[in-house]
């Protein structure tokens, strides 16, 4: 069985504490890249995670492991890429953007916002090579400075 990316139901319990726990393993990566603990979904909780109002879609290894998820919200047209995470035993095995690369397939002709914490290099880098563009860096909480990044056409 090959690797699959598909639609992770947030109504499956076992599917959802899964999901928490890559969720969880990639964001506190994250939070020491960024020297910030602060990161919401550091912090999500089986309801507050099933209550997010995001599609999820997951990338689940040939033995069934969820390895990342990828989430996001659609509005008027823009996709808004609210989650990336990858369990970090999985990282560097392209999981982060073959899960981008299929949102961005699945949502052709559309525009797609994403933000990361500035001090994320790695994601900032695959933001950039999916052909996303910085449009500014912020302050989103003290402590946390985020860059937010804009995809305005499938040209990648």
């Amino acid at each position: 069985m090959d690797p699959l990316i598909r639609l992770i139901s947030l109504d499956d319990s076992e599917l959802l504490q899964r999901l928490l726990e890559v969720q969880h393993a990639a964001y506190r990566v994250e939070a020491e890249l960024i020297g910030f603990d602060g990161i919401p979904g550091l912090h999500d909780t089986a309801a507050t995670l099933r209550d997010c109002g995001e599609t999820f879609k997951g990338w689940f290894s040939e033995d069934g492991e969820l390895a990342g998820a990828i989430a996001w919200k659609t509005d008027g047209g823009i996709v808004d890429i609210h989650r990336l995470v990858v369990n970090p035993a999985y990282f560097r095995q392209g999981i982060g953007e073959a899960l981008a690369r299929d949102l961005l397939a699945a949502n052709e002709g559309r525009a797609f916002l994403v933000a990361t914490g500035s001090a994320n290099l790695p994601a900032k880098r695959l933001y950039r090579k999916l052909g996303f563009t910085e449009m500014r860096e912020r302050q989103a909480a003290p402590g946390l400075q985020i860059t937010e990044f804009e995809r305005l056409s499938d040209d990648r």
